[in-house]
């Protein structure tokens, strides 16, 4: 097929194709939402213009990849003005302008000697890259590293094992010495330490767990640094979802004046929407002493082919100068200022099927509650692992209010697989005030119905698609 070829493609033939070639399973998941009935023809800003006619204002950000909105104009300049210069890519033996200026642009925004910057494809790399870089600062002297039980870093087998959460239903190998503390818990993390005497090499958290709606407090924040400066262990805060912008700071840690992990990591809207593309950024001491030698220089730069592709580094050099000239934190600050009260007065009106409302700047989740005590049963009944999770009602539930969102109001949300399972709202920075009105407007329509109403509509019309 050539690329017309596919741009021809009917939904029902590209249906087809996935289930041979792709998933089949992901297609009746993903239709029994409702999405994937209509293919999307474009996408600008805040919505998706589908085949249909119809317009969807996304809600769902991309998952955190989409804080510039669909094709943002500067980034599709900076692609064009790449490919019209025909510009190299990447080379090992030749030295790249983006990857120096990328570097030094990372270097530029974070706080302290964060300076030192690595640059693979996607956020479970980086966090590989970062637990790697830590086992080299310590020679590989130390066994032991640290996550949090309500950890998502990834899927590879390293990130994976380093995931702490309901998604690993399924035990894959994962790389040796993982131990694990409480979220936010300061005295848990200390233990953890205390139970592998001079053996942790780093601890890896989430200063904002985008996949729970939780969040450390600064006191755990700094104590854990105390903890790790005084262990000589690695910090490495995960801002692969929330970094540039989205809950209100360049980085959520960065508004704690002072606080400094040895290495960050990040990916998602890093690349505005069209690259593929990641970071690792080390304080200069940690990531000196581990690689700055002739010996191992390489050791981590021939981890990944594309490491420092040059239209993903362009791409990305543009995107945190958008992101940081019109000024993405406040962006956030005020969508939150209307989404976070918006979302707490429904909940008050619907308290039997909101249990409770989370966020901060424009990543916010609804932790939705309550429904048909049949569900019950139906959970007993259900096929395969689904009557084992714990979480099966509540993503029944939820599901049948996305459902409904989409169907509609043409609104799409979605909800996340780890902990709680909350209902997302996570709009692209470039979301107006009239589109956070009318997610709210839509939210507060759809359980007007009722949750058994929006149940029995779900199952009469989806759930046969999803078993």
């Amino acid at each position: 097929m050539s690329v017309e070829d596919a741009e021809a493609l009917d939904v029902g033939e590209v249906h087809r194709l996935y289930r041979r070639y792709v998933n089949k399973s992901q297609v009746g998941l993903m239709t029994s939402f409702g999405f994937g009935r209509e293919l999307v023809e474009r996408a600008e800003g805040a919505y998706l213009h589908q085949r249909d006619g119809r317009r969807i204002l996304d809600f769902t950000g991309g998952v955190g990849v989409l804080s510039h909105g669909h094709n943002h104009p500067r980034i599709l300049a900076a692609r064009r003005r790449f490919a019209e210069r025909q510009r190299m890519e990447v080379h090992k033996t030749y030295f790249s302008p983006y990857l120096a200026a990328l570097g030094h642009n990372l270097a530029a925004v974070l706080p302290g000697d964060l300076n030192m910057s690595f640059l693979p494809n996607s956020g479970a790399e980086a966090v590989e890259g970062a637990v790697k870089l830590a086992y080299k600062y310590h020679q590989g002297r130390r066994g032991t590293v640290l996550r949090a039980d309500i950890a998502f870093h990834g899927k590879l087998l390293g990130s994976g094992g380093l995931t702490g959460s309901a998604q690993n239903h399924f035990a894959f190998p994962t790389i040796p010495g993982i131990d694990t503390f409480r979220y936010g818990d300061l005295e848990s993390a200390a233990a953890a330490v205390d139970r592998h005497p001079g053996d942790v090499y780093a601890l890896l958290i989430e200063p904002f767990s985008a996949s729970t709606l939780t969040w450390c407090s600064e006191e755990f924040l700094r104590g854990v640094r105390e903890l790790c400066t005084r262990h000589d262990i690695v910090l490495i805060f995960d801002e692969i979802y929330t970094g540039w912008g989205k809950t209100g700071t360049l980085f959520h840690f960065m508004r704690y004046d002072g606080l400094l992990p040895d290495v960050l990591t990040t990916s998602k809207s890093f690349g505005g929407g069209k690259s593929s593309i990641s970071a690792f950024v080390a304080r200069e001491p940690v990531f000196r002493k581990a690689y700055d030698t002739m010996q191992d220089a390489l050791l981590q730069s021939t981890s990944t082919t594309y490491y420092g592709f040059g239209e993903e580094c362009a791409t990305a050099i543009e995107a945190v100068n958008v992101a940081v000239e019109e000024d993405f934190p406040a962006r956030a600050r005020a969508i939150g200022a209307q989404l976070g009260p918006g979302l707490r007065r429904i909940a008050e009106r619907y308290p039997e099927a909101i249990g409770d409302v989370a966020g901060a700047g424009a990543l916010w989740g609804v932790f939705i509650s309550g429904g048909p005590k049949v569900l019950d049963l139906v959970a007993k009944m259900a096929p395969g692992g689904l009557a084992k999770d714990p979480n099966f009602r509540v993503k029944l539930v939820t599901a049948a209010v996305i459902s409904a969102l989409y169907r509609d109001h043409d609104l799409y949300t979605y909800y996340t697989l780890n902990g709680r399972s909350p209902l997302v709202f996570g709009p692209p920075l470039v979301a107006s005030a009239d589109d956070v009105q009318h997610a709210l407007d839509a939210l507060d329509a759809v359980l007007a119905q009722g949750l058994t109403k929006l149940v029995t509509r779900f199952f009469a019309e989806k759930v046969s698609a999803l078993w």
